[in-house]
């Protein structure tokens, strides 16, 4: 089973959710997307000032096998995406919840997310067969 810290908030499509004491929000792949992709060598995150709606694309991490898009958990505007991916994408693969966040957004006023908490990630996971 993959790691599934209990203070996160997941999505179905693998992306996490942790909330700032600021109320912004950092988010990031799971543990369980990384390992599935396999070892990271290209991530391109995006810049501060951006408006995402709640699904849209906003990132592509590239492995040895695929690249992939990585979607918006909630609405919001962007305010800083991990410029130490550039450098050292095989963060999201050595510390997924950690250094490996891809983006620090301020949630829209109306932002009111489908996510999923720990113990229905981890079913989602199971259920996946992985």
């Amino acid at each position: 089973m993959s790691n599934v810290p209990s203070d996160l908030k997941y999505t179905k499509t693998h992306e996490w959710l942790r909330t700032l004491p600021d109320g912004t929000v950092e988010v990031g792949i799971t543990d369980h997307a990384q390992h599935a992709l396999g070892d990271l060598v290209f991530v391109e995150v995006p810049e501060a000032g951006r408006t995402l709606a709640a699904g849209e694309p906003f990132a592509v991490v590239e492995s040895v096998k695929a690249a992939s898009d990585v979607y918006s958990p909630i609405a919001g505007e962007v305010i800083a995406g991990n410029p130490a991916l550039a450098a050292e994408p095989e963060a999201i693969n050595s510390d997924a919840y950690g250094k490996g966040w891809l983006m620090r957004l301020r949630p829209a006023a109306a932002a009111a997310p489908q996510l999923l908490a720990p113990k229905d990630y981890e079913k989602l996971v199971v259920e996946e067969g992985s």
